[in-house]
C-alpha cells in the first residue's frame, strides 16, 4: 500500500496537530485489534465512529472512508468475518499513514 499523507501536511498551522494524531495511530491499531479479539463490538463501533470523524479533520480522507465502512458493518449487525475484514482494511490504512516530518 502506498504511504498516506495528510492534505494538511504542508500547512504550518496544522502540522503539529496532524503529527500528533498520526503518531497516536499505532495505539489505535492496537485498540482495534484488542476489541476485535474480545468481541467488544459496541466499543469497536465507538472507536470507528471517532476515527471516521477525526480522519477527515486531520486531512486523511481514506481513514474516514474505511472507518465509516467498519462502523456501518457494526451498525448493521454484519457477520463477524465481514467486521474482521473491515477492521483489517482500516488497520492497513492506519499503518500506511506517514507521520509528517518522520523519516
Amino acid at each position: 500500500m502506498d504511504p498516506i499523507r495528510s492534505t494538511y501536511e504542508s500547512d504550518p498551522d496544522m502540522l503539529e496537530i496532524v503529527r500528533e494524531f498520526a503518531s497516536e495511530l499505532p495505539e489505535r491499531i492496537a485498540r482495534i485489534e484488542s476489541l476485535l479479539a474480545s468481541g467488544a463490538w459496541p466499543d469497536l463501533q465507538t472507536l470507528a465512529h471517532q476515527l471516521k470523524g477525526a480522519g477527515g479533520g486531520y486531512g486523511f480522507a481514506s481513514i474516514t472512508e474505511f472507518a465509516a465502512r467498519l462502523e456501518q458493518a457494526l451498525k448493521s449487525g454484519s457477520a463477524e468475518p465481514l467486521v474482521k475484514d473491515r477492521a483489517a482494511e482500516l488497520c492497513a490504512i492506519l499503518r500506511a499513514v506517514v507521520v509528517p516530518g518522520a523519516r
